[in-house]
């Protein structure tokens, strides 16, 4: 299956973001609990409707995404 097609857009689900099919787990959320630290297992524990492929799914949405769109950031940042 190809990871896309677990995702949907409706505008009639969560505002038309972007969720994993059948759900209104929005993939934001996956994201923002993936950047924050929370480990998969966590996430799955969280949400028992979803399982690995949706968190693989969401990450290749957001890689997807990553090619058109920049976010600005600090050139030249001090470390």
């Amino acid at each position: 299956m190809n990871l896309f097609e677990r995702i949907s857009v409706d505008p009639e689900i969560c505002h038309g973001k972007a969720c994993i099919r059948g759900t209104r787990i929005m993939i934001s959320v996956i994201l923002d609990n993936l950047a924050a630290g929370v480990s998969h297992e966590e996430i799955l524990k969280s949400y028992p409707s979803l399982n690995a492929e949706d968190i693989q799914a969401a990450i290749a949405y957001a890689a997807e995404l990553t090619k058109e769109r920049l976010v600005p950031v600090a050139v030249g940042a001090e470390q």
